[in-house]
């Protein structure tokens, strides 16, 4: 594993095996287990807790879920204090996950194309979701919350991760009413930090629920601004971006036929289908304690492609700036493909992209910032909603073409200059956490904290990168193997 300036274009050179070998069922549940650093050593700073939210059981009784993203979730905590590292696991026992581990086989339909025993006919008519709690995991006052965006929060113990069971939030939501997986967290642009999030009513006209609650102290979790705001056309949106004064979502040009689900021949995410040549829309949202609380929403065009996750917004006089992971079309798993089989030359890669909103004349203008394929981006928590100058993301080895995630990129977003830390060929890595240094004056002043699957061992080792330099400061190898995850965040203690 190695750290570098970014090198000239490379052929690609990873081995599909070692990719496709992180998909497993995880096998065991370990409980503070110590870890200790295989290279170099943990820094005697660096206090607080990792959690990590994914797929944790792809497999029932020989039948494989059709996407990983229908796997059931599971958190991983590794807590960092004094020089020294402890590893939990945890399954979220979500009602799904209990009945299926009795009847060990699939009851319930994927989102994603996972379908019950039975072929159609037992698919057909059976619209109920499982909640699988496997997107992202948060802590909110004295819980953790797993979360899966389509419906409510599980909440967890934030030390042993037991599940404590659904949460409506003292009431905020609605039993089954979505729940964003991706929160934004505030870091005190209106005073105290706020966890800010949405939930989305899709359909021919679509409502979203935006919501924004104390994130620190004792009132934390507590509900300080709600409001809802309806928009025409389908809204498919997994991910927002924040400013001091807006909300900022980007509407996919996605259409959804549903008749294909409710006839039992598809997931509902196989329904969804981007519209070519058609252009998504920008829908800012007035946060309630802003310059604009009170006011209307604004609506401007977008640029082509389609958006999973963005970087971060911030605002230069009279604009918005929004910086996002673009896709030249939806990237998805047909019916009949394996997803251990993917061929990535086949699939649009995600490229950063900035869009500039200047909100008095609706113009949208979009500069590309990197030609690397990246995914899971993000700036120091400190600059959530301001201008930031560097960025932190999971990319892949090769400088251009679209392969598996097997390094990290810091990125200069003024001067464009990358660093490049890469655990090719046989790592691949995950969403990096950038975790400030306690009493840091500079952005880059911290670590990167990130998953990395090692297809040598078969097992995950946890890597820990200095921030400014993208050295390698060390390497845990862990008694655990993680498949591929999605999201996760850092406490400190």
């Amino acid at each position: 594993m190695t750290v570098a300036p970014v090198p000239a274009a490379a052929p690609s050179a990873y081995d599909r095996a070692d990719w496709a070998s992180a998909f497993r069922n995880v096998s065991q549940e370990l409980s503070d287990v110590p870890v200790v650093a295989s290279r170099g050593a943990i820094p005697t700073e660096l206090s607080g807790s990792l959690y990590r939210n994914g797929p944790g059981r792809l497999e029932r009784a020989g039948q494989w879920v059709h996407h990983p993203f229908d796997g059931d979730g599971m958190i991983t905590a590794l807590r960092f204090e004094a020089g020294g590292a402890r590893l939990s696991n945890r399954f979220v026992r979500t009602e799904g996950w209990r009945a299926e581990e009795q009847a060990g086989r699939f009851l319930h339909r994927g989102v994603f194309g996972t379908p019950k025993p039975g072929g159609p006919l037992a698919n057909a008519f059976d619209l109920r979701l499982k909640n699988i709690a496997n997107t992202h995991v948060v802590r909110l006052g004295d819980q953790l919350l797993a979360l899966w965006e389509a419906s409510s929060p599980h909440a967890l113990d934030p030390v042993s991760l037991e599940t404590r069971g659904l949460t409506l939030l003292d009431g905020v939501l609605a039993p089954g009413e979505a729940f964003s997986a991706h929160p934004r967290f505030d870091p005190g642009h209106h005073g105290s930090p706020r966890m800010v999030t949405f939930g989305v009513k899709a359909g021919p006209r679509s409502t979203i629920r935006l919501m924004e609650f104390e994130a620190a102290g004792p009132d934390a979790g507590r509900l300080i601004a709600d409001s809802r705001h309806a928009f025409p056309g389908f809204a498919f949106l997994h991910d927002f971006a924040i400013t001091p004064n807006w909300a900022v979502f980007l509407r996919n040009a996605i259409d959804f036929n549903p008749l294909p689900y409710v006839l039992g021949l598809k997931g509902a995410a196989q329904c969804l289908k981007s519209r070519p040549g058609a252009r998504g829309e920008y829908w800012l949202i007035p946060r309630r304690d802003g310059a604009f609380g009170g006011q209307p929403p604004r609506r401007l065009e977008a640029p082509e492609g389609f958006v999973f996750h963005h970087l971060n917004a911030w605002e230069d006089g009279g604009a918005v700036v929004i910086d996002s992971i673009v896709y030249a079309d939806f990237p998805s798993v047909g019916p009949d493909q394996d997803f251990r089989e993917v061929d990535f030359e086949r699939i649009p890669e995600g490229l950063l992209e900035r869009s500039r909103l200047d909100l008095a004349t609706g113009r949208v203008t979009t500069t590309r910032l990197s030609e690397r394929t990246c995914e899971f981006a993000m700036v120091p928590p400190a600059r959530v909603g301001l201008e930031s100058r560097h960025a932190w993301m999971a990319v892949a080895e090769r400088e251009r073409g679209n392969d598996p995630l097997q390094a990290l990129m810091k990125l200069d977003l003024v001067s464009g200059e990358q660093r490049l830390w890469s655990a090719a060929p046989r790592g691949f890595v995950s969403e990096p956490v950038m975790v400030p240094r306690p009493g840091a004056a500079a952005e880059d002043d911290g670590w990167v904290l990130d998953l990395v699957w090692n297809g040598a061992r078969c097992a995950s080792d946890l890597v820990i990168l200095e921030a400014a330099t993208m050295r390698e400061q060390a390497v845990l190898e862990l008694p655990l193997a993680i498949p591929h995850g999605l999201h996760g965040s850092w406490v400190a203690a």
